[in-house]
């Protein structure tokens, strides 16, 4: 089975099946992959910036605002300009490896999607994730089947490394302009260095295993390829339509 093209079809599509692969990939990661030491979850990163405001306690009883003297509801303020944003804002779903003896992560499986490069504070959250990530002992995976846009014109992987190692030449290749990395942590206080494995694909390229490392050393191979076919095989025979033509039957 082939990788699809994820561009042409509307978020919620690829975010229905985000979920479904990162579900399978956990299932089988704790099948018999991953060492008695470790096991793996699925759980959501937060991409939203903090507020900022000082958090005052909750009222212990339900609050409602009355209608007083001076309010307006309903009504479309008079300025010179308006803006607004409709999209539907996906959660940024990924896998975590933790350690069975102190839980704590020591990897993790990341998807970005076409909202975190669509979205600057989202590209800009993923980025520092990954680098705070692989800076603080977390090993990681990164996924991106979505081709380069204005805000990571080489890949996601170019995107991290320039912040990491400034500007190395990195170029991706026109036919094959989807990214799969895999990094290795570093811990300046051993002197072990950050190290990154890429691989690039294509849509119609069969998805080859990659590393998913436990520590310096030592990885598990993460079966993408065959988790991605047991995903797709679930989905409904309409979405899978969909995605391959770009639109329903009859339409």
């Amino acid at each position: 089975m082939p990788m699809h093209d994820w561009s042409h079809v509307d978020d919620a599509i690829f975010h229905s099946f985000q979920l479904g692969w990162t579900s399978e990939l956990s299932a089988r990661l704790n099948g018999g992959i991953l060492p008695s030491s470790h096991f793996a979850i699925t759980e959501t990163i937060e991409l939203r910036p903090p507020v900022g405001f000082q958090l005052m306690p909750e009222p212990d009883h339900p609050f409602v605002i009355p209608r007083l003297p001076g309010m307006i509801r309903d009504t479309i303020p008079n300025t010179q300009y308006a803006s607004s944003d409709l999209r539907r804002q996906y959660a940024c779903v990924g896998i975590t490896i933790r350690h069975a003896e102190h839980h704590q992560p020591v990897a993790a499986i990341l998807w970005i999607t076409r909202q975190d490069k669509q979205t600057p504070y989202r590209f800009r959250a993923f980025v520092q994730t990954a680098i705070g990530a692989i800076t603080h002992g977390i090993h990681l995976l990164i996924i991106d089947m979505f081709p380069p846009s204005k805000r990571d014109p080489q890949g996601i992987h170019k995107a991290i490394w320039d912040e990491i190692e400034g500007d190395e030449p990195f170029e991706l290749p026109t036919e094959q302009p989807l990214t799969l990395a895999a990094y290795v942590a570093g811990n300046i206080t051993v002197g072990r260095s950050i190290r990154a494995y890429v691989e690039t694909v294509g849509v119609g390229n069969v998805l080859p295993d990659m590393p998913a490392y436990l520590d310096a050393d030592c990885h598990v191979p993460v079966p993408l390829e065959s988790t991605y076919q047991a995903t797709w095989a679930s989905c409904p025979a309409d979405m899978r339509y969909l995605v391959e033509h770009g639109k329903l039957p009859d339409e």
